[in-house]
């Protein structure tokens, strides 16, 4: 036997695609459900901008009334921590000691779980229990924090309303909004709480010979409401409660503080109740104008575009029911879903548009029918990914998406082997699920070994870690699901549908197409898609569509287009690959070609070292949002916090962006607390001697050329150190 029927006698088969191909009908079934199912895990992932980090971090918070910040470090602070430092994996640990009370922050490395810090840090705060002072009213209070909950979006209320009108409004919506699975919590800014407050008359109070202990006694005495017992009625029992809270302020003034010689101290009598509004703990103003500000935080690891959705349509339910009136004014601010949708439409964008070209390639290289046979690997090994990423517990962000388009051109790599092989023992007359079979036999190994070792290079980046590994590893762990996905598409699916639908007789590529039947059937899909229109259901009308559209430029254009391709300017090509090929062989080319690739190398890393590029962790970008942080030292009272950023900082911040109003939106402060991820913002007190304005810009496409970090760093230029005693920081939100 020669050696060319040698090895057509040897017969080589990968039993994975022989067992698909004895079962078509299950792979058909199976590729069905790949599309629905990829389909639907998709449209139910949770979408973000960037992938959460998980830091475990954790507080312990001490309060101490009626102690001054020095007493508070030497007597509570030093001594917790004292005991936190013998814990392992710690990477950070502060501290802040303020009037009545201690808070820690204890910051442990990534690869620390949030359970077993908690736990060592609860250990940590029993063991210096001993050493706190004995009369603390609360133990320490130990908590982790959340980083990844954080406002997705302000809804800011104003109009010609009274301030009892905006609270009603304000606590509706906030019951609405956290009626939603996907948020974690509502707090209200810019609103003062109820207060009842006595103002006691000293003189009167002693020259009845009462104090203010027996006041307090006596409020409390009457002010409540307790069991009566039970009540026999018939065959029935009935629970008897006496209902003693107060209704209104006459029954305050009308408590009762003594009786003596049958004379009665009314409270009235050595006091003033006045039904007012305590001591503002926040103040928050939009474009200068006093509003109820509604901040809206996410749980961690929920659906981002999802809850402001349901925010969204709370909002419209409510006018539509009238449970908040029509000319209640409701602006939008700090909305991070606009930003996640415009950047995750972005890289769907360039997805689409990739998978486009990718099949365009195809489409010239190998005809119409093989760049729809390999085609079919992008669309499977995506959705296959999807349903993988889903069941892992990944979410859909821009790592995610980048990912995703840096595999399209892997996707397709397995594929156009395996059915270019089919071709060639379809040609040489093996009927099609034979040649299928002999075809991805032949070369299963190679291309199992060709993506192991790529898959080789991004397994250890599966593995980085700290907080850079935290953020950047959804990339190689999205990589290696993909190209693994596209090697099972091409070892299973696509010799199945290769075998079933190759033309038998044909060539590799595209004889001339049936114009009139193809009309035909473009024409036919533009009928269905007409009526799907009507009824909305735009997705798959727009997916029929674009298919007769890509049927019409076939038969138009791209048949012509793919012949001249491949006769004229693929043979060209050909030519002059093997001209230049010829030379570089030549003679003692091959070493001058080898000392040029040396000398290049040694070049860069040469220039390389010489210019030594800037290293930012992420692009520098026009920031959409612009935070000026204030902080006073502490001890200032929030009026004073409000006065300087009602009467200065705002003045100067909208004196410099005045040239640029047609780009801003609006301008929000916030007095009584300080950046969005400072930690101190949890205090019990909240943060009276902190402040936040935010300038919020309008999208990047309708800024006419502005930008907006030149207005960042003339803000930054002209605020910063002109204050004296007040720290200003200008931080950007991308």
């Amino acid at each position: 036997m020669s050696t060319k029927e040698i090895k057509d006698a040897v017969v080589r088969e990968f039993k994975l695609t022989s067992l698909a191909l004895n079962n078509r009908n299950t792979i058909f079934l199976l590729a069905f459900i790949i599309l629905l199912f990829g389909g639907i895990s998709y449209r139910t992932l949770p979408k973000e901008l960037f992938p959460d980090v998980v830091i475990p971090t954790i507080m312990v918070q001490t309060t101490y009334p009626g102690n001054a910040p020095v007493d508070i470090e030497n007597l509570i602070t030093r001594p917790i921590e004292k005991e936190l430092e013998t814990i392992n994996g710690i990477k950070e640990l502060s501290s802040t000691s303020a009037q009545d009370a201690s808070m820690i922050f204890v910051e442990f490395n990534t690869d620390i779980s949030i359970d077993d810090a908690l736990a060592d840090v609860k250990d940590a705060v029993d063991n210096a229990k001993s050493e706190l002072p004995n009369d603390l009213m609360f133990d320490p209070l130990v908590m982790d924090i959340d980083l990844s909950e954080f406002p997705i979006i302000n809804i800011n209320l104003s109009g010609d309303f009274s301030l009892e009108e905006l609270r009603e409004y304000a606590e509706y919506l906030e019951d609405e909004i956290e009626g939603i699975p996907e948020i974690s919590k509502v707090e209200l800014e810019g609103l003062n709480e109820k207060e009842v407050r006595i103002d006691v008359d000293l003189h009167k109070l002693e020259a009845v010979e009462l104090s203010f202990y027996d006041i307090e006694m006596a409020i409390t005495a009457e002010n409540v409401s307790i069991s009566g017992g039970e009540i026999k009625l018939g065959a029935a029992r009935r629970s008897i409660r006496t209902i003693g809270e107060f209704e209104s302020i006459e029954e305050v003034e009308n408590v009762i503080l003594k009786r003596d010689g049958g004379k009665i101290v009314y409270l009235k009598n050595v006091a003033d109740v006045i039904d007012g509004y305590a001591e503002p703990s926040s103040y928050a103003r939009l474009n200068k104008q006093p509003v109820v500000s509604i901040q809206v935080i996410k749980k961690g690891g929920e659906n981002l575009l999802s809850a402001t959705d349901k925010i969204f349509t709370t909002l419209d339910r409510a006018k539509a029911a009238g449970r908040i009136p029509a000319d209640l004014s409701i602006t939008l601010t700090n909305d991070q879903s606009d930003m996640v949708r415009i950047q995750l439409a972005n890289l769907e964008n360039s997805m689409i548009m990739g998978v486009i070209f990718v099949v365009l390639v195809l489409f010239y290289f190998l005809g119409t029918r093989n760049a729809l046979f390999v085609g079919m690997a992008i669309p499977l090994s995506m959705f296959t990914s999807f349903i993988v990423i889903n069941l892992i517990g990944y979410k859909i962000n821009m790592i995610v998406l980048f990912s995703l388009i840096l595999a399209l051109g892997m996707l397709v790599d397995n594929g156009i082997v395996v059915v270019e092989n089919i071709y060639r023992f379809v040609s040489k007359g093996y009927k099609p699920f034979e040649a299928a079979r002999r075809a991805v036999g032949e070369i299963a190994v190679p291309i199992i070994t060709s993506t192991s070792t790529t898959l080789g290079a991004f397994i250890p980046l599966a593995f980085w870690g700290g907080m850079t590994g935290e953020f950047m590893k959804a990339l190689p762990v999205t990589l290696i699901i993909v190209l693994s996905s596209s090697l099972f598409v091409a070892l299973v699916i696509i010799p199945v549908f290769s075998a079933t639908f190759i033309k038998v007789g044909g060539t590799a590529y595209d004889s001339t197409p049936n114009k009139k039947r193809g009309y035909t059937i473009a024409l036919s899909m533009i009928g269905i898609a007409i009526p799907l229109y009507l009824i909305k259901a735009y997705f798959l009308a727009n997916l029929i569509s674009l298919f007769a559209i890509i049927g019409i430029l076939n038969l138009a254009i791209f048949h012509k287009a793919e012949i001249w391709f491949q006769t004229v300017f693929l043979v060209w090509l050909e030519k002059v690959y093997l001209r230049s090929l010829k030379y570089a062989l030549r003679g003692g080319n091959p070493l001058w070609f080898f000392g040029g690739t040396i000398f290049l190398l040694v070049f860069t890393i040469v220039l390389f070292v010489v210019r030594q590029p800037e290293v930012n962790f992420f692009p520098v970008n026009q920031p959409n949002y612009i935070n000026i942080v204030a902080e006073f030292p502490i001890g200032t009272d929030i009026t004073e916090t409000d006065r300087f950023m009602r009467e200065e900082l705002e003045q100067d911040l909208y004196r410099i962006i005045e040239p640029h109003t047609d780009i801003v939106m609006s301008v929000l402060t916030t007095v009584g607390k300080g950046g969005e991820e400072d930690l101190s913002n949890m205090s019990l007190g909240g943060s009276p001697h902190k402040a936040l304005s935010t300038v919020t810009f309008i999208d990047y496409e309708l800024r006419k050329g502005v930008n907006t970090r030149e207005i960042m760093r003339a803000i930054s230029d002209e605020l910063i150190g002109k204050y004296p005693g007040i720290e200003l920081s200008v931080e950007v939100t991308v």
